[in-house]
């Protein structure tokens, strides 16, 4: 599921920045990038399989917006009831072409992978879970909750939706610490400084953090009733909310 092309996109300083995108560049090293750059992201996606496996219904389908190459579609087929149907949304055809190819292998009638913006809204049908790994902050911040309203209408009762974001620090300190260890962090997994900065800039306009209250009370708000966060990573997060089962 690794691609054997390293993450170079920021290296280039004679190059323009411009804003982020999930294009063919990206596509073609985006696992490697995710690898370097998203703390415990491998314990991440088996965290995520772990939770859909408690809440999936044979039946029903598994939502993964945002699915990009399909890292997290894998961890959830390894996980979930063979009779789940897996969906795949992302609206950057150069990656759902990589989800198509590193999917290849799963049976006829397991996965259906789909085109589309989640800035334009979904529709979500007889889902059992449904799974935002770091794509809610890409989304503009004034569709955010109507979105989330959206996925949680489609959700059978007692589904879950999985939520990982990048976020704010609550206090301001506190959060150039959490910043700058991130740093060192990818510095350790071989990123330069001048890689770093770039990216920075890349999605300073492309990528909105909330801090992780705003992120519970937006679960909540959208009509969940049992909300919680259930990994922390300094400047990283995990929540889960699950709807009220009408029994």
């Amino acid at each position: 599921m690794t691609s054997d092309r390293r993450d170079r996109l920021f290296s280039e300083q004679d190059r323009a920045i411009a804003d982020f995108d999930f294009g063919e560049r990206t596509a073609e090293v985006f696992d490697d990038m995710l690898d370097r750059s998203i703390p415990q992201y491998r314990e991440l996606q088996r965290m995520i399989g772990e939770l859909a496996a408690r809440f999936a219904v044979p039946g029903s389908r598994i939502y993964d917006l945002g699915c990009s190459t399909g890292i997290t579609l894998h961890s959830l087929d390894q996980t979930v009831d063979p009779a789940v149907e897996l969906v795949g949304l992302d609206y950057s055809e150069a990656m759902l072409d990589k989800a198509r190819a590193n999917l290849a292998g799963l049976p006829e009638g397991r996965l259906r992978l789909c085109a589309g913006d989640l800035n334009e809204g979904v529709t979500i049908d007889n889902a059992s879970v449904v799974v935002l790994n770091l794509t809610l902050q890409f989304v503009r911040p004034l569709n955010r909750e109507g979105l989330l309203r959206s996925i949680v209408e489609g959700l059978r009762p007692g589904g879950a939706l999985i939520l990982v974001e990048k976020v704010l620090g609550s206090d301001a300190l506190l959060n150039r610490q959490w910043i700058a260890l991130y740093y060192e962090m990818k510095k350790r997994n071989g990123y330069s400084e001048t890689e770093i900065a770039r990216k920075r800039e890349a999605l300073e306009n492309v990528l909105i953090p909330y801090r992780p209250d705003e992120n519970l009370s937006m679960l909540s708000r959208a009509g969940l009733s049992s909300v919680d966060m259930f990994f922390k990573w300094y400047n990283f997060a995990g929540f889960i909310g699950v709807k009220a089962d009408r029994g």
